[in-house]
């Protein structure tokens, strides 16, 4: 059986997302027994969800919302809806400064990913939803992507992929 996929879509306009997203895909690469990509919400394709057993989603954060593209991407994904239901997911985004709407972008990230019938894991520490940053990700914003890389990642292999994986395996 192959390994599962890891699936990191972003939109980035100013970089800052795109840097948090690498060191998400960073994180899961880190995890054995799993394979990442990485892609721009605009290029990323419904059929990439149905190969892929966790999908990391990350925004910028505009007026309290998620960008046009990934809302674009998760319109478009209304092609494979009941497809997705028992994969994992996650949710990050950076934001211009602080109030300024980052955890409503995470939640309705997470929203999306729950309408799909996904698993979301919670952090009890803190950054419960998923990782905000405000500008440029900070070394330690950059670590704590690589850990929700990684959380997603061991998730995925402790559930053995979603029900439709293991019914296909």
């Amino acid at each position: 059986m192959p390994k599962p996929l890891i699936l990191v879509v972003y939109d980035s306009r100013t970089g800052n997302t795109e840097k948090m997203a690498r060191a998400v895909a960073e994180g899961a690469r880190g995890v054995d027994g799993v394979r990442v990509a990485l892609k721009k919400a605009a290029r990323s394709k419904p059929a990439d969800l149905l190969r892929a057993e966790g999908l990391i989603v990350g925004s910028p954060t505009y007026y309290g919302l998620l960008s046009a593209p990934v809302k674009d991407f998760f319109d478009r994904s209304v092609a494979v809806h009941g497809k997705l239901e028992g994969k994992v997911g996650a949710a990050f985004t950076s934001a211009g400064g602080t109030a300024t709407g980052a955890e409503t972008t995470i939640l309705s990230i997470l929203q999306a990913l729950l309408v799909h019938g996904m698993v979301v894991q919670g952090r009890a520490r803190d950054k419960h939803y998923g990782v905000a940053c405000v500008g440029a990700p900070n070394r330690e914003a950059l670590k704590l992507c690589r850990e929700l890389g990684e959380r997603t990642a061991r998730l995925v292999v402790a559930l053995g992929g979603s029900p439709a994986a293991r019914e296909n395996g």
